[in-house]
């Protein structure tokens, strides 16, 4: 079949980076063609060339054969292309029409006239199979709906290629199913989906092709039969990397953490978490699995001292540290992998040897008295880079100029080292290319393997079902279940993640 849309040598320099070199993407009719690679390896570069957000250094788009000058998103949305990006554009407190037709609202003698653009909506949203009410308010609907108005969006301006940014990242399981089939929708219809994403099981259910990307070149395009998780991985990393979480079965100790009808309030004053309980023993592993937004970051924050408590209890080994300082929670051996690590967990302008001490440097060894001891900090540095990997070598280094994955592994490095007993890893791997998610998810098992109590926190829910012992479900700020990792399956996981099943209050 011929390519309906073709980037050929694509090449984008931004000063001192080579974002894009040579790369090479063609897309047919009625496929899903997706593109992978790891975090800064130029997919959402390259797909900012397509839209007409950015300009390339040099290369050339072609659209039903003829050559193209993008030369904005106006004119990528002219000629019938579209994107959904990972980060809805949406007026919350409009409803999905006025949405819909932002930027270019039909009107009559001057005055906005809806009623045609409602039935347009009505009309592709029963054609393709997306079930929106055009007269909602944007903030009265899920996040899956939100998403599938993005679609519309599209839809509505006629495009015929779309764009989709990683546009599972904020879905419950179901939500994902009911994507996948729009996008069976739309292709039967003719259209043509790009499909950016970094989980590789999703590319074999969802795509036709695959582009792999490494360090801003592309490394091949396969067909979907023709290839494995296990491949893609390797074409993504350059190595041969190890998928599967491995671990002994877990050796149980006593409760080492409890945590009781604890009640907190947002910033907005409004209560994010309601009367929240769980214990984790020695040993153990409880993750929390729940669509972004139910009360995860606030549980951390309060159990961080990051936030205080409205009520409630924490205890930590029979020391109650409920809305205690962040130091003196710090001290008792709370070690937290916070959810922004540029905001929370490191000092972007520091070196790598500084923020390898960071919330630690007060004490012994790296304090004497008043000032640092440089030799305890270089000593420090020095052993832990190599343990975790840490690239480049040099401790000088500052943390601004290291990529994603290794940003991370000094913040895994620093608080692993210092002794924890209890663990709190908040999105551990957000923003971190395969090789290092593979990297952490073996530290985090060690330190569970070594009797520690560890609460880990994510968005990813493959992330969740592997690493964890337990599993608790959070929706709007409660805990509607705990169960076994052995037992929890998508499907369960999903339904009380969308909070269709509500715990019966004992």
């Amino acid at each position: 079949m011929e390519a309906i849309l073709e980037m050929k040598s694509i090449t984008k320099e931004f000063p001192g980076v080579l974002a894009n070199d040579n790369v090479n993407l063609d897309l047919k009719k009625g496929e899903v063609h997706a593109l992978v690679g790891e975090n800064g390896a130029g997919k959402s570069t390259l797909m900012s060339v397509l839209f007409g957000i950015y300009q390339p250094t040099k290369g050339k788009i072609f659209y039903k054969g003829e050559e193209l000058k993008i030369d904005g998103p106006n004119d990528a949305i002219d000629l019938g292309i579209g994107m959904v990006h990972q980060h809805f554009m949406l007026v919350h407190t409009l409803t999905v029409a006025e949405n819909i037709i932002l930027g270019s609202e039909p009107s009559d003698k001057g005055r906005l006239k809806l009623s045609n653009a409602i039935d347009k909506i009505k009309s592709l949203s029963d054609e393709y199979g997306l079930n929106v009410n055009p007269n909602a308010k944007i903030k009265d609907i899920p996040v899956g709906m939100q998403q599938r108005v993005e679609i519309l969006k599209a839809l509505y301006r006629d495009a015929e290629v779309l764009i989709l940014d990683e546009p599972t990242a904020v879905l419950t399981p179901q939500e994902v199913k009911g994507l996948y089939k729009i996008m069976d929708t739309l292709t039967e219809q003719g259209k043509s989906i790009i499909f950016i994403t970094h989980k590789l099981k999703e590319v074999l259910t969802v795509s036709d092709r695959i582009t792999v990307l490494r360090k801003g070149k592309s490394i091949g395009t396969v067909n979907t039969t023709d290839t494995s998780e296990t491949q893609l991985a390797e074409m993504m990393v350059g190595r041969k990397v190890i998928l599967k979480v491995e671990k002994k079965p877990a050796n149980f100790g006593s409760i080492k953490v409890e945590v009781k009808d604890l009640k907190v309030s947002n910033t907005r004053g409004m209560l994010a978490l309601d009367n929240v309980s769980f214990d984790i023993r020695e040993g153990e592993i409880l993750g929390v699995a729940g669509v972004e937004g139910n009360g995860q970051t606030e549980l951390v924050e309060v159990l961080t001292g990051l936030r205080k408590a409205d009520s409630g209890l924490f205890k930590l080994e029979g020391q109650k540290l409920l809305n205690q300082s962040a130091r003196k929670i710090k001290e008792a051996k709370v070690a937290h992998v916070p959810e922004d690590r540029h905001k929370h967990g490191l000092v972007l302008d520091y070196s790598i040897e500084d923020n390898l001490i960071l919330g630690y440097h007060y004490k012994k060894p790296f304090a004497k008295g008043i000032n640092l001891d440089f030799n305890s900090m270089a000593e420090h540095a020095e052993r832990l880079i190599p343990d975790y990997d840490i690239r480049p070598r040099n401790k000088e280094i500052l943390a601004r100029s290291l990529s994603g994955g290794n940003q991370q592994k000094i913040i895994i490095a620093r608080e692993f080292d210092m002794g924890p007993e209890f663990l709190i890893a908040s999105q551990p791997t957000r923003g971190v290319d395969i090789g290092a998610i593979e990297f952490i998810h073996k530290r985090i098992v060690e330190q569970r393997d070594q009797g520690k109590a560890v609460l880990l926190v994510s968005a990813e829910l493959s992330e969740i079902m592997s690493l964890s012992d337990r599993i608790a479900v959070m929706y709007e700020g409660r805990i509607v279940d705990i169960l076994d990792a052995s037992e929890a399956t998508e499907e369960k996981l999903g339904l009380l993640m969308a909070g269709s099943t509500v715990k019966s209050e004992e």
